[in-house]
């Protein structure tokens, strides 16, 4: 039982394939291929717009020279104050773009509000030369609390940027989680909600490595290949890339996948409801954040089962642990089997009974 990441499922059969396919002959280099035509002809029909379409490896990648093209070495980029962009990138943003400084802004749930950004936006020190210029605001979708932005709230943060002159950009790596989630198509839950940049992972997807810079901005596309190549992140075999994305999103088998992790998450939530245990955030994507009494804790780990202990400051309050409990970290994957959710839950059913069972006969339960 092991639900610490949907990084640690594999590469779908389908991607493995095509990486196959694709290794049987000769292709031109550098991104000049007809796979990645191909995906780019894709996501064009996917969003329903001509759009550009930069692939590299990994997310921080995607997010980082997005994020850069966006954003002047003076400029500040707005994500949530959690968010894994600020976070876990050990400073790519910054580095890529020169200096652009990351500014965390606090919301409940994982999400910042477009009420949350026209305040920060409001004060008073963002007075220049001596102050760094509001340029970028990015949304983590799905949330680091496996959230979700509907449309309407994506539009409404996008409007008080566009009154500022900030750009909007969406770090998508469980993008298809949201869509999935959400129901609504890739294009109203992005350019037409505002979004201008997105990074579109798939790895954590059914991909080995492919994630894609999509740019609904015109004016954001110059300059990103030569961008891309600088920073060491233009394949020569490129096509390797885009035939583990082509794979995903032929015949919608990206929000297929989607639907699936999402699918054995809401069973995973629906399991800990009926034990009576609280999540720290709304099931919405393919992630639960579930509290755990310390000893149930503690006897799951010692079966070796797999999740990460987390800690949040946007916590609705009406969600909150009590003090003897840790939150749990529990994310599914499109490989995640209905009988590992129900072993997982089982396995909490006996550290139940284990603990029941260690207390002495006269002791009382409360």
């Amino acid at each position: 039982m092991n639900l610490t990441s949907d990084n640690i499922a594999p590469a779908h059969h389908s991607v493995l394939s095509a990486l196959g396919a694709v290794n049987a002959g000769s292709s031109a280099p550098y991104g000049k291929d007809e796979v990645t035509a191909q995906v780019e002809e894709l996501l064009a029909g996917i969003f329903e717009c001509e759009v550009g379409v930069f692939l590299v490896t990994t997310g921080t990648a995607s997010n980082a020279l997005a994020l850069a093209q966006m954003t002047p070495p003076w400029g500040a980029i707005i994500a949530h104050s959690e968010a894994h962009v600020l976070h876990d990138e050990c400073g790519a943003p910054e580095f890529f773009s020169n200096g652009a400084k990351m500014v965390g802004l606090p919301g409940v749930d994982g999400k910042i509000t477009a009420d949350g950004l026209r305040a920060l936006l409001a004060r008073d020190y963002w007075t220049p030369p001596t102050h760094v210029t509001p340029s970028a605001v990015t949304l983590s979708q799905a949330t680091e609390a496996g959230t979700v932005y509907r449309p309407g709230e994506i539009a409404a943060i996008a409007e008080v940027a566009r009154d500022r002159g900030l750009r909007v950009h969406m770090d998508g790596a469980r993008f298809a989680n949201a869509v999935a989630a959400v129901g609504v198509s890739p294009a109203e839950m992005t350019w037409r909600a505002g979004v201008e940049a997105l990074s579109f992972g798939f790895t954590k997807n059914g991909a080995m490595a492919a994630e894609a810079v999509v740019l609904f901005a015109p004016d954001l596309i110059r300059n990103l290949a030569e961008r891309r190549k600088r920073g060491g992140h233009l394949w020569s075999k490129g096509r390797f890339i885009a035939a583990q994305a082509a794979a995903l999103l032929e015949d919608g088998l990206w929000l297929k996948l989607a639907h699936q992790a999402n699918a054995q998450a809401a069973r995973l939530a629906l399991g800990l409801e009926a034990r009576g245990l609280k999540t720290a955030f709304p099931v919405e994507a393919n992630e639960v954040f579930a509290h755990l009494p310390a000893a149930t804790h503690e006897a799951l780990k010692a079966q070796g089962v797999g999740y990460y202990v987390w800690s949040s400051d946007s916590i609705a309050p009406h969600r909150a642990g009590g003090a003897d409990e840790v939150i749990a970290r529990l994310i599914c994957s499109f490989a995640t089997e209905p009988q590992e959710i129900d072993a997982f839950l089982a396995a909490i059913d006996g550290a139940g009974a284990q603990k029941k069972a260690s207390r002495s006969p006269g002791t009382p339960l409360f």
